[in-house]
């Protein structure tokens, strides 16, 4: 089982790229986002490899990181994924944005990526709910809070702060991350408009 390829990038395809590895060209299938990072014909490049054996294929996916690879896996136990929607799915969205949107069941940021319908966005959003914090890398901070304000359960003052600060023109998410920030600061006992000023603070930053 191959689990990673340290090379030079070949060539690089509309949905996947060429690393040479010592004289062996490894074709890996990616996400846009993965080509997009990549660099240019020539270069180093180091993948994270996911390996698919079938009877009348084998296949490598490559990813920039291990948590990108995760993310690969786990949209790909919800029913109805395969591989060509999980690779769409992390094509529009990063780990840290994917995670978010199922935290806050933001069907729209999901459905975004290509071949993604609405059932198959709430159907993500359903069975990934529980497990998006372990897999939420850098965004894990504020995960738990969006989730409260996902499933409706988050306390008064926090969720009338997400929402001037979403009536201020932030985005959902942005006015998440502020509030949970503010919220580390503050205390668990801040009102709302104490949390409105250190999310505006946070936001001005």
């Amino acid at each position: 089982m191959i689990g990673k390829l340290k090379g030079t990038i070949d060539e690089i395809g509309e949905d996947h790229v060429v690393l040479d590895v010592h004289g062996v060209g490894y074709v890996a299938h990616c996400s846009a986002r993965t080509l997009g990072k990549l660099g240019s014909t020539g270069e180093a490049a180091v993948l994270f490899i996911e390996t698919y054996v079938r009877e009348d294929q084998f296949r490598l996916f490559g990813f920039l990181t291990a948590l990108e690879r995760e993310w690969f896996r786990l949209l790909q136990s919800v029913q109805g994924v395969g591989s060509k929607v999980a690779l769409a799915v992390l094509s529009t969205l990063t780990p840290g944005e994917l995670a978010n949107a199922i935290a806050l069941q933001d069907k729209t940021a999901v459905s975004r990526a290509p071949g993604v319908g609405p059932k198959v966005a709430v159907r993500i959003m359903t069975e990934l709910r529980n497990k998006a914090p372990a897999f939420s890398g850098e965004a894990g901070a504020a995960i738990g809070l969006k989730q409260e304000l996902g499933e409706g359960v988050a306390s008064a003052p926090v969720s009338d702060a997400v929402s001037a600060l979403t009536n201020l023109g932030y985005s959902r998410d942005q006015a998440a991350n502020a509030i949970a920030a503010a919220l580390k600061n503050g205390g668990e006992g801040a009102d709302s408009a104490k949390l409105i000023r250190l999310g505006l603070k946070e936001l001005s930053r």
